[in-house]
């Protein structure tokens, strides 16, 4: 059957199930042919219908067995829950997911979508359905009616056929399965108080039936009363069009909730399957009254093609979930990153002081660091506590609200993001540029107050354990050694990239914690929950709510990244990759322990001049991963595309040739 006169050959109308279904899937393999162009498959179909059409009786056998194939399948079924997953966990729709690409499907069977799936089964097939033009569309319409038979022409005027009671059926499913998420508890309570399902949910279902009734009697209408049928039909049709926009907006209005008391991942997916349940709706509707039904039917063919191979793919499914997770998470680092961003000389100022304190609060972390070495621990142990010095010395300097330099980039680039949306004139780009400058500059600003203070704070700290003790702060063999790893000549710039991710994942893990927090209450909960009032009192309770309220995202961003720096290298040191992380303060911190024990002859050594070189390209690598890697999460939250970044890319070299001076000191 590899040639059109093998397969009309081999139409047999009283075939089994398995057989009829070998021949549709051996016929579209004929119409898709080798080269897989469409314009050659354009041409196939016009071939089959050419052949239908000069062949007597073969037209009335290929209905008969379309008949046949139909009767055997639950359409309904199809075209109103093809596409849509059943669940809304990613590790179970993962596990669905591999056992369809794993596991061969069977032809022998009476699942219309497990037969539209093995019979489109590759994206190709909407291309080429919806090039065919409507006189192809007319043509297959007319191969496909119902044979009539003695009986049937009598009722062929009045009757609806298979396709329209298929098409009512698939509406009365989808509006089901849209009243059923619309009830579902979790919406109804974040749903706003007058859009709640009360109204448009419970009235859908009325609407639906009213529209199956309408459309059931203008077909039987009589041509006297033909016409005041079909403005009742039009009526019906109307209400449930505007029916679905009230369900429509009362599911959008959820978002709203989220946006404030925080996201969960699988109200979004609920959410986003009601939308794609309402626009399925609408267009089984336009195939079933719309002015063009073959052509609807052909994009709705098409559309299911496309969406049962998304459905099936891997990468799909991780790229869903990445942007819902991505809208749990951007949404508090956005509203932590405008913290950091100073727009005026005051605030820029508060800055560099806040960042000050920061370089030298490092100097301590430094310290014990360098304490935590020599004692000599075995590498997880060293990795452990190295971390909790760093957890505990970045929580310090949260609570002495001080300034960790390169914690900004990670929160800072959801806040950039959120305003893309606003790029709809020149002055909103002006204003995006003003943002960016805004941005730059504090970076410059919290990395200068970092590394300024903490090496002369090193230099101080040393030399006060040397008048203390009678040694500096580090031997000369760990001094030596310090040198020869932060070399630029060495894989710093390497470690420092790395480090810019492990600072983004900390973001990611603040963003989800304070989400977290947010949407369970927690925070209610500690202010009036009996079982916390009654310990702490009334007022302390209300304090503690408060400060974790405000904190969380801190707490969870700098004990997660002190952890990260002490842990990853000992882990990846574990499988034999030897792996350092270089952050900018530390490693300025690193060096002026290692200069102070050498003494002013290093000076006169080039590779502490290697060293000195590395430490602001550290830092532009620990700023620069960290912001990309969150400002492309940010956009992926916000299915953010590529139009007018050309435009932010022209205006941003445009300020900077014109105005360099704004990514370093405030204008005012």
């Amino acid at each position: 059957m590899r040639d059109l006169p093998g397969l009309l050959g081999a139409l047999d109308t009283d075939a089994p199930l398995v057989e009829r279904h070998l021949w549709l899937l051996a016929l579209l393999e004929w119409i898709r042919g080798d080269c897989r162009s469409v314009d050659a498959a354009v041409a196939r179909v016009e071939l089959l219908l050419d052949a239908t059409e000069a062949q007597t009786g073969l037209g009335a056998r290929l209905r008969a067995w379309w008949q046949a194939l139909f009767a055997s399948l639950d359409l309904a079924v199809l075209l109103s829950d093809y596409g849509f997953s059943s669940r809304s966990a990613f590790v179970s729709e993962l596990a669905e997911r591999l056992r369809h690409r794993l596991l061969p499907a069977t032809p022998d069977t009476v699942d219309a979508s497990e037969v539209f799936s093995l019979v489109f089964s590759s994206a190709f097939d909407a291309e080429w359905l919806l090039v065919l033009d409507d006189a192809q569309l007319a043509r297959v319409t007319l191969l496909l009616q119902p044979v009539a038979t003695t009986a049937a022409a009598t009722m062929a005027v009045t009757a609806p056929d298979f396709w329209q009671e298929t098409l009512l059926e698939a509406i009365t499913i989808c509006t089901s399965q849209v009243r059923a998420t619309g009830f579902a508890p979790e919406l109804r309570l974040r749903m706003r108080a007058q859009e709640r399902p009360s109204a448009p949910f419970h009235a859908l279902a009325a609407a639906a039936e009213a529209v199956r009734t309408r459309y059931l009697q203008t077909l039987d209408g009589h041509p006297a009363d033909g016409a005041a049928h079909a403005t009742r039909l039009e009526a019906a049709l109307q209400q449930l069009r505007t029916q679905l926009e009230a369900c429509r907006a009362a599911g959008a209005s959820v978002y709203t909730h989220l946006d404030e008391h925080g996201v969960s991942v699988s109200l979004v997916f609920r959410i986003r399957q009601l939308r794609e349940r309402i626009l399925r709706i609408r267009a089984l509707m336009d195939c079933l009254v719309g002015e063009h039904p073959a052509q609807s039917t052909v994009k709705l063919v098409a559309h299911l093609v496309l969406v049962g191979q998304d459905r099936r793919s891997l990468r799909s499914l991780v790229a869903s979930n990445s942007s819902m997770l991505a809208a749990k998470v951007t949404e508090r680092s956005s509203e932590a990153g405008e913290h950091y961003i100073t727009r005026n000389r005051a605030e820029y100022t508060d800055m560099l002081r806040k960042a000050a304190g920061g370089g030298v609060l490092t100097a301590v972390t430094t310290m014990l660091k360098f304490a935590v070495m020599a004692l000599g621990l075995s590498a997880f142990w060293n990795g452990f506590w190295s971390g909790i010095v760093y957890a505990a010395s970045f929580v310090a300097i949260q609570l002495l609200h001080c300034t960790l330099a390169t914690k900004q980039p990670a929160m800072t680039a959801p806040a950039m993001a959120s305003k893309l949306k606003e790029l709809d004139s020149a002055q909103s780009l002006e204003a995006f540029v003003d943002e960016v400058s805004n941005l730059v500059r504090s970076q410059v600003a919290a990395v200068a107050g970092n590394v300024g203070l903490v090496f002369p704070a090193v230099l101080l700290l040393s030399a006060t354990l040397q008048l203390l003790t009678g040694s500096p702060m580090v031997g000369h063999e760990t001094a030596t050694y310090v040198l020869r790893s932060l070399t630029l000549l060495g894989p710093s710039l390497l470690f420092a990239a790395v480090t810019g991710v492990l600072l983004f994942a900390a973001s990611i893990i603040a963003g989800w914690s304070e989400n977290w927090f947010v949407f369970n209450r927690l925070d209610s909960a500690i202010r009036y929950n009996p079982a916390f009032t009654s310990r702490l009192g009334a007022e302390r309770a209300a304090r503690w709510a408060t400060f974790l309220r405000n904190n969380i995202s801190g707490f969870a961003s700098n004990i997660s990244l002190g952890m990260m720096l002490g842990l990853v290298p000992a882990f990846a040191g574990f499988f034999g990759i030897g792996l350092e992380l270089r952050h900018v303060t530390l490693s300025a911190g690193q060096l002026a322990a290692a200069s102070a024990t050498l003494g002013w002859a290093v000076l006169r050594e080039p590779v502490f001049w290697w060293c000195a070189a590395a430490i602001p390209l550290i830092g532009a690598l620990n700023l620069g991963v960290s912001f990309y890697c969150a400002f492309r999460l940010a956009l992926l939250s916000r299915n953010t595309g590529q139009p007018g970044r050309r435009r932010i890319r022209s205006a941003i070299w445009s300020r900077m040739r014109h105005h360099p001076l704004d990514f370093l000191w405030p204008r005012s």
